[in-house]
């Protein structure tokens, strides 16, 4: 389990009566192991077509590159994906000369069906082999690539034609958000030698197979190669505290990944991800002053410049600024800064379109009823309601909830001031 995905599902935010976090979920789980892409077929057309469904018109693969508008090495963990309807439907890794090659057709057609993923996290077993997608359904689906440290563009399929029952998309190419300011994406595994290369890729390997034992040797065996690597410190971090999940709580675990984490940070202090790990961290410990200075860095060096937007946007970066402001405004609020506190949630509550954080709902409701602005506080509570209605405070959320109403009302407020 993700450390940070325990911490909103377990971790209280002690804010007023509300101390009972709500069971908030984190982003998606690791991304699936890159697969070797498939060779292309012998043959043209699909051994399985669906009765009516004229063979021709069946996409077996979906064939590209990704590239980088400034012509440098394409990063090692470019992950690309067909997304169908506002939903992803599949993910394959790029290879590291940036080619990807994606193989359609499932028996069902998923949240994420990642038929080229090879792992059975992912459902293998519901694999069909040569089904294919039609030309119709791919119309409302795009490709998008993703990777810490860059924006993607989007290549929309329903203007390219197949050839031989495959489709190339030609180029995805990845803009560098670090001309504009800061780095989530450190530069250390182009500089490291190849051995610290090849145990930080299997370290990575293992790691999203679920063998921390060996992802952690693997990693620690990088560190010793080329100890100015922040991507692998920043990995070893976090599987040392998935382990100290994994054994009831594992104080010296706990203490070594944090380590790991700070390593990062002194290697490249641009190297957000590494911040919000310990961010997070800091959090669960109920250090406020800590997680004020940790968010403060991260949000410092938001390079799309969030504090200049009004408006409802979603987020691709693999880094989590919903989340940084999210801690951000939990600090604030335990501190005492009602109107930083306001200004965090707010945009958080932009950023987090999925949405993923039901319990920045209440806090929002408690920084507005600190406000007396208990329209709006009301308004929040019942968002955390619809969003987790079966959660273990539920039935204190109602309560509160009744509470707020009351003191919304007019007639209500009117009667005690002419019993006073």
């Amino acid at each position: 389990m993700n450390p940070r995905m325990r911490i909103f599902v377990e971790l209280t935010l002690a804010v007023g009566f509300l101390i009972p976090a709500a069971l908030a979920q984190k982003p998606p789980a690791p991304a699936p192991t890159p697969p070797t892409p498939p060779s292309r077929p012998a043959t043209s057309t699909p051994l399985n077509t669906p009765p009516g469904q004229p063979r021709e018109d069946l996409v077996l693969f979906l064939q590209g590159r990704v590239a980088t508008d400034d012509g440098t090495p394409v990063p090692h963990d470019v992950l690309v994906e067909r997304v169908c309807n506002a939903s992803v439907r599949q993910q394959v890794y790029a290879t590291s000369r940036g080619d990807f090659s994606m193989e359609l057709g499932s028996m069902t057609d998923s949240y994420l069906d990642a038929s080229a993923d090879r792992s059975p996290q992912y459902g293998q077993a519901r694999k069909v082999p040569g089904m294919g997608i039609s030309r119709h359904e791919l119309r409302n689906c795009e490709l998008r690539a993703t990777v810490s440290g860059f924006r993607s563009n989007v290549i929309s399929l329903v203007d390219l034609a197949p050839v031989n029952s495959s489709m190339d998309v030609g180029a995805i190419v990845v803009h560098r958000t670090t001309k504009i300011k800061g780095m989530t994406l450190s530069a250390a595994p182009y500089n490291a030698p190849k051995d610290a290369r090849r145990a930080y890729e299997k370290g990575l390997e293992a790691q999203r197979n679920g063998r921390l034992a060996d992802a952690r040797q693997y990693f620690e065996k990088t560190v010793e190669i080329y100890p100015k690597h922040a991507n692998a410190w920043f990995q070893l971090g976090a599987v040392l505290q998935n382990l100290a999940l994994k054994e009831s709580e594992n104080l010296a675990l706990k203490e070594s990944a944090r380590t790991a984490y700070t390593h990062a940070t002194t290697i490249d202090s641009k190297f957000l991800p590494a911040y919000l790990s310990l961010a997070s961290m800091a959090y669960e410990a109920e250090d406020w002053s800590q997680v004020l200075h940790l968010t403060n860095h991260v949000l410092d060096l938001d390079p799309l410049k969030y504090t200049n937007l009004t408006g409802y946007i979603l987020d691709l970066d693999p880094l989590d600024y919903a989340e940084a402001y999210f801690y951000n405004s939990a600090a604030n609020y335990k501190l005492n800064k009602i109107e930083d506190a306001e200004r965090s949630g707010l945009k958080a509550e932009r950023l987090d379109l999925r949405p993923r954080f039901p319990q920045l709902h209440l806090l929002l409701a408690e920084i507005f009823a600190r406000k007396n602005n208990y329209a709006t506080a009301i308004s929040e509570t019942k968002i955390y309601l619809e969003l987790a209605p079966h959660a273990k405070n539920a039935g204190q959320v109602r309560e509160r909830l009744a509470q707020l109403e009351k003191l919304n009302d007019p007639v209500s407020n009117s009667e005690k001031t002419d019993q006073n």
